[in-house]
Parts: C-alpha cells; structure tokens; sequence
C-alpha cells in the first residue's frame, strides 16, 4: 500500500510541475502580448545627451570629442 502513495506523490509532483510551467508560459504569453515591457525601459541606452553625461560621470571623453579624436591605431 505505501508503495502505492509513493507513486502517486511521484506523479502529483510531476503534474504539478507541468501545471507550474504552463502557468508560467501563460503569464510570459501575456506580458509579450501587451506591448513592451516595464522592466526592460532600464535595459534602453536612452538618449544621446544621456549617455555622455554617463561618460563625463564616470570620468571619460564625451562622445564628440571621442568622435573628433583622431584613432591611435592608424
């Protein structure tokens, strides 16, 4: 009998894991379906204007003198 109960725990186990990802599936089919993500607004380089002040922050050449430089390579 007990072997039984383990069987079914095996097999409750694995449906609730099937149902888990289809219920994953479905909410990630939905927010793909709206339109843009929130989240990934951070992830966007943003504008010119911010960028180089991100450079001149961090201490680096802004983007036009960067552009201006001749290369050192050549």
């Amino acid at each position: 009998m007990a072997k039984k109960q383990s069987t079914n725990s095996s097999q409750s186990s694995t449906s609730d894991d099937v149902l888990r990802m289809a219920a994953i599936a479905a909410v990630l089919s939905m927010i793909e379906s709206s339109g843009p993500d929130p989240a990934q607004i951070g992830r966007q380089q943003g504008s010119v204007w911010a960028s180089d002040h991100r450079r001149l922050a961090s201490g680096e050449v802004g983007i036009l003198r960067g552009r201006q430089a001749r290369s050192t390579w050549r």
